[in-house]
């Protein structure tokens, strides 16, 4: 695979013409060049993608289910006091954040273990100094923030850290976005391997990554197994289908973020199954790629009973039920 592109290279591969951008060039013998490139890179996506399809099973393999750490209860309660109620609730590990200070981060993921809630995963973001950037003084703040991630992740114990790869914006177009990002991201790649910690690239919304298809892409030019995916399954309800993208993405899926989105009055419900998300065709799709990993919440939190009644709509998820 390519070691990376420039913007002549993206706008040749043709990543826009699904989006109808292919058409300005259609009547030129370059356009149908582009074209038959895209349709190249697509089926190779699709070749190494696309699971067979599957009945659905008598019963789903488990999942482990993953709590943000700011959405374990707090009041007035210690860490362990916090961590003791994700246990009491059968939620099996955490997604933290990052630390400044390594050994309060060691502490932390010592004392996640010894709970049996350890930490799998830490959400960095990349909002604050995006990698899609032009400006190396945002790039430099960007690498080092998401080294100070990847050290964190190995202090706590864990194998992946979240990263928002680009933000298109007026500025900054989306070749612009996608060929800045990927140059920045690769320097990261030898700390990530040197840590044990996967970089895994989330879809947000961002104005980047808009189709699945983009998605497998943008993961596979890193040629990397450095680089994966974290997909979040209610992020591209208002213009896909979660289950289209697990499928299409397969083995690139690193981890999963589990929420919902009503596009009746374009809000996040704070439990699942109150929403549009299909759970039971995504819960499917994820059996059909064989992934068998984390499933954590973003909900906005709450309370003791919050946190039950979360747990027991995970536990439906993962058996593949329909309704709540």
């Amino acid at each position: 695979m390519s070691n990376g592109v420039n913007r002549r290279d993206f706008l040749k591969r043709g990543a826009f013409s699904a989006a109808g951008v292919g058409v300005l060039g259609s009547m030129s013998a370059c356009a149908t060049t582009t074209t038959a490139a895209a349709a190249q890179s697509r089926a190779q996506v699709l070749k190494t993608s696309m699971p067979e399809a599957q009945e659905r099973p008598a019963s789903y393999a488990p999942l482990k289910k993953g709590v943000q750490w700011d959405k374990a209860p707090n009041g007035d309660r210690s860490d362990a006091e916090r961590m003791q109620l994700l246990v009491d609730a059968g939620i099996d590990g955490i997604e933290a954040y990052p630390m400044e200070d390594l050994e309060a981060a060691k502490q932390f993921g010592d004392l996640a273990q010894e709970h049996g809630v350890p930490v799998h995963a830490i959400t960095y973001g990349g909002w604050g100094a995006p990698m899609s950037s032009p400006d190396p003084e945002v790039i430099a703040r960007g690498h080092a923030e998401i080294e100070q991630a990847l050290r964190t992740a190995q202090a706590m114990g864990a194998d992946t850290v979240l990263l928002v790869p680009a933000v298109v914006t007026e500025q900054v177009g989306y070749a612009e976005a996608w060929v800045n990002s990927q140059k920045n991201i690769r320097p990261m790649i030898p700390v990530a391997e040197e840590l044990g910690v996967v970089i895994a690239v989330e879809n947000v919304w961002n104005r980047f990554l808009l189709s699945p298809i983009e998605f497998a892409d943008y993961v596979d030019e890193f040629d990397s197994p450095w680089v994966e995916a974290y997909f979040d399954i209610a992020n591209v309800i208002l213009f896909g289908y979660p289950q289209d993208w697990i499928r299409t993405l397969g083995s690139r899926i690193r981890r999963i973020h589990f929420k919902d989105f009503r596009r009746d009055g374009m809000h996040w419900p704070n439990n699942a199954y109150e929403g549009d998300v299909n759970f039971a065709e995504v819960r499917q799709a994820l059996h059909e790629i064989g992934y068998t990993g984390w499933s954590t919440e973003e909900f906005g939190g709450g309370d003791v009973e919050w946190l039950h009644e979360l747990s027991r709509r995970m536990d439906l998820f993962a058996q593949g039920a329909g309704e709540a």
